[in-house]
């Protein structure tokens, strides 16, 4: 089966743009770290490794099509919130970024009747909707607790519960 140029180019994109999120996650956790929230830089180095395994996933895929990966400098992220509910808003700003470059690959697949990688972009669908909820609910979170140290404390403790196994 043949991947039609575009979706070739796209998914190559997509690759980039994948490492760039796990670039984003590690400079938003030294960021973290800088402020002092060791559970929030802890859940962002767990997601950048999760965003180097969605990288993979997409190489792995032209791999297996006999499709020349090319892999793209990856831009360097500007980091730099001033607080945890900012270093959280730009994460969602993200994830809802790219989950609008899936939704186009997307399109793509289903316009050029590549079904080949129907399931490939299904899963990534899937796993975007979970992506967004996700930050979003550490946003609302953040939203209501504001300013209250005690409740920040406890907060990131808890985001320092997740590990690259259990994101």
């Amino acid at each position: 089966m043949m991947l039609p140029k575009q979706l070739q180019d796209m998914i190559n994109k997509q690759i980039n743009m994948e490492f760039f999120s796990a670039y984003l996650y590690l400079g938003l956790a030294a960021k973290c770290e800088q402020l002092h929230y060791r559970g929030a830089a802890q859940w962002l180095r767990a997601q950048a490794a999760e965003e180097k395994e969605h990288a993979m996933r997409f190489f792995e895929f032209l791999v297996d099509y006999d499709v020349p990966v090319t892999l793209m400098p990856i831009e360097a992220p500007n980091v730099d919130p001033k607080s945890l509910l900012e270093v959280f808003e730009q994460s969602l700003a993200h994830e809802q970024k790219v989950s609008k470059s899936i939704e186009e690959i997307f399109a793509a697949v289903m316009e050029q009747k590549a079904y080949s990688a129907f399931q490939l972009l299904s899963w990534f669908l899937t796993e975007q909707i979970e992506e967004e909820k996700t930050v979003r609910n550490i946003v609302r979170t953040l939203q209501v607790i504001k300013d209250d140290v005690p409740s920040l404390i406890e907060f990131d403790r808890q985001l320092g519960s997740r590990t690259s196994e259990n994101s």
